[in-house]
């Protein structure tokens, strides 16, 4: 792949450098080197409706690594399943959990073309992780993966991470039936993570988020913002931790509240665990 100059070598087989993807607009958002016009374009797209774009996704990414320290640290999850990962970054599942427990097993899935060859590449040399090239919108089969079925031991608890995944699935493709069945599948006392663009009631928040599901839907046909109820019925029959579902920014289990804006409002997560 050639990175934020492409022209220079080619795009390798599979991507689409003309239509803006999650991975590559998240890795544009972040700073990132592996994107393409489209995604920038995006990027920039939000930035002229929002106060700061990259806010949202390094909140996203806060929480995720600390959603892994708390469940790899206090909680003891040594074994992680992050669909929907994206391009790797700074301080990846992997390396939060390993840096807790050095045996803590993880297998990343994505089917993006670019998450799909980074990934790899990232973790040649990394016996404990593994990236599954896999639709995360077909569980069965996603399960069923090698890499899935035999790097984590299904007797026990895992840790199932959709980080800023399920916005990006249609509710005609059924996202809560679809996480219903994921739950269906892990053993008790594991852990679900879970983080949404969310539309709030308030009206300043209410208005940026039309704004930005406007842009993602304009440029990529994907970025749904879904009412706090709607996002609640992903976490079915699941125990959700203390502070509940709320802006990711405020997620601190043993920590005190973190002020946030109309902003920040717009991206919530919780952590639940299957009783």
């Amino acid at each position: 792949m050639t990175r934020t100059g492409e022209g220079r070598g080619g795009v390798p087989s599979g991507i689409d450098p003309t239509r803006p993807s999650s991975s590559r607009v998240y890795d544009a958002i972040l700073g990132g080197k592996d994107n393409y016009s489209a995604d920038r374009g995006l990027r920039d797209a939000l930035a002229e409706v929002t106060p700061e774009p990259g806010a949202l996704a390094k909140d996203n990414r806060a929480f995720l690594q600390r959603v892994t320290r708390y469940l790899a640290g206090t909680v003891g999850i040594d074994q992680f399943l992050d669909c929907g990962s994206g391009l790797p970054t700074l301080e990846n599942t992997h390396e939060v959990a390993q840096r807790v427990n050095s045996d803590a097993a993880v297998v990343y899935v994505d089917n993006d073309p670019t998450a799909i060859v980074h990934g790899r590449a990232l973790l040649v040399e990394n016996d404990s992780t593994h990236f599954v090239a896999a639709d995360i919108t077909d569980p069965d089969r996603l399960l069923a993966e090698r890499a899935v079925a035999r790097s984590l031991e299904w007797s026990r608890p895992i840790g199932l991470f959709l980080f800023s995944t399920l916005h990006h699935i249609a509710d005609e493709d059924g996202p809560q039936e679809l996480m219903a069945r994921y739950i269906d599948a892990l053993p008790a006392g594991s852990y679900v993570g879970i983080s949404h663009f969310c539309r709030p009631e308030d009206a300043e928040a209410a208005r940026l988020a039309d704004l930005m599901e406007e842009a993602y839907l304009g440029a990529m046909g994907s970025g749904w913002f879904r009412s706090r109820e709607e996002i609640e019925r992903y976490f079915g029959g699941l125990e959700l931790l203390a502070p509940g579902l709320v802006p990711v920014a405020t997620w601190w289990p043993d920590g005190p509240g973190v002020p946030v804006n109309a902003f920040h409002r717009l991206l919530i997560g919780g952590v639940a665990r299957k009783p």
